[in-house]
């Protein structure tokens, strides 16, 4: 295993367990998107990172100067996780309602904070982490408290088959 693979693994672990830290709060929260969930997302959005960045220098090594886009990797994660974000949202067909949008949005910021592990900045992810299991703590516990939003579970939802 080469240093660079070392260092892909190391952030992916990292990215991992931020992801994790996310998906605990979901996961005490009864969400349908909890603990692996979040972790697989922000590791796999590391590693997407990580080996976008090795195939750049492989085709460097090979072929010469070779430009790269490292927005269209980004892209490309958000694109694929926004699939997953979307399956764990539920609209209720007696209340009209629409449920786990939050689920689906902390999941989107999972795969932003593995692009951030796998760009190496590791105290900005680990603030973002922070701040989204706060904000999802603090703004859950103002919406019951203050706006009269009750509690979602899981098994208030019988979506069809």
């Amino acid at each position: 295993m080469s240093q660079e693979e070392i260092d892909i693994f190391l952030q992916v672990v990292v990215a991992v367990c931020m992801g994790g830290i996310i998906g605990i709060e979901r996961e005490l929260s009864k969400k349908p998107a909890g603990i692996r969930t979040h972790m697989f997302v922000a590791g796999a959005a590391a590693l997407v990172m990580g080996i976008s960045t090795l195939l750049i220098h492989d085709f460097a090594n090979d072929f010469g100067s070779v430009q790269s886009d490292p927005v269209r990797v980004i892209e490309a994660v958000i694109v694929g996780i926004s699939f997953i974000g979307a399956g764990t949202v539920l609209k209720s067909e007696k209340s009209h309602n629409v449920y786990y949008l939050t689920t689906a949005a902390s999941i989107l910021f999972a795969a932003a904070i593995g692009i951030t592990v796998g760009l190496e900045r590791y105290w900005l992810a680990l603030c973002l982490t922070g701040l989204v299991v706060l904000t999802n703590l603090a703004v859950g516990n103002l919406e019951l408290k203050y706006l009269g939003k009750k509690e979602h579970h899981t098994d208030d939802v019988h979506p069809q088959n």
